[in-house]
């Protein structure tokens, strides 16, 4: 019985492209693959999101909130959807964004149905590339702007941007090890999330 499925996520407009390839359970819900993504890309959990696939939004519903509306215009609550009510064919893409003001826009691609292998701790991410950019400096072209002026010494934003940029990002650096590290302590982290 195939009970785990391979996705492939990137992160649009990216070059080169931003990508993590992850491994989870069917039965992961929404909420969950949230969590893993912010994990294995090295987002921090900061704003909200929203997947959407067949004109379907799944989303985290606040409770006080009234959510009107049918199709595409109701939001599903990501808690409640699980992975195998929505996924069926490996043909099948999934747009994910985190951070309704920076946008950053995820492709994720259904890879492939995988036997459960005992060995494997799930969900696990298998491969990877790049950085993902730091949260709220703006955006993908803000991003690749800033990595620009750091280059040059002499620009004139230079000192200022290097002030807030991360000390220690490299953007062509992905450590595979330390994102599973995080996700073998995945309920921990959405805990820690949920309560602030």
């Amino acid at each position: 019985m195939k009970e785990i499925i391979q996705l492939k996520i990137s992160l649009e407009q990216s070059k080169p492209v931003i990508w993590r390839e992850i491994l989870l359970h069917k039965d992961t819900s929404f909420f969950e693959l949230h969590h893993i993504i912010q994990i294995a890309m090295g987002w921090g959990n900061y704003h909200l999101f929203e997947f959407n696939l067949e004109g379907y939004r799944i989303g985290e519903v606040i409770e006080d909130e009234i959510t009107n509306g049918f199709g595409s215009d109701q939001l599903l609550n990501a808690k409640e959807v699980k992975l195998k009510d929505v996924i069926s064919d490996t043909k099948e893409f999934i747009n994910y964004l985190y951070d309704f003001g920076d946008n950053w826009r995820h492709k994720i691609r259904v890879e492939k149905f995988l036997a459960l292998d005992k060995s494997l701790k799930y969900p696990i991410c298998i491969n990877g590339q790049m950085s993902c950019p730091p949260e709220d400096c703006g955006g993908i072209s803000s991003f690749y702007y800033y990595l620009d002026v750091l280059k040059d010494k002499m620009h004139p934003e230079f000192k200022e941007i290097k002030e807030w940029f991360p000390k220690k990002y490299d953007a062509s650096k992905f450590d595979k090890e330390k994102a599973n590290k995080k996700l073998e302590k995945l309920e921990k982290y959405i805990t820690k999330w949920m309560n602030g």
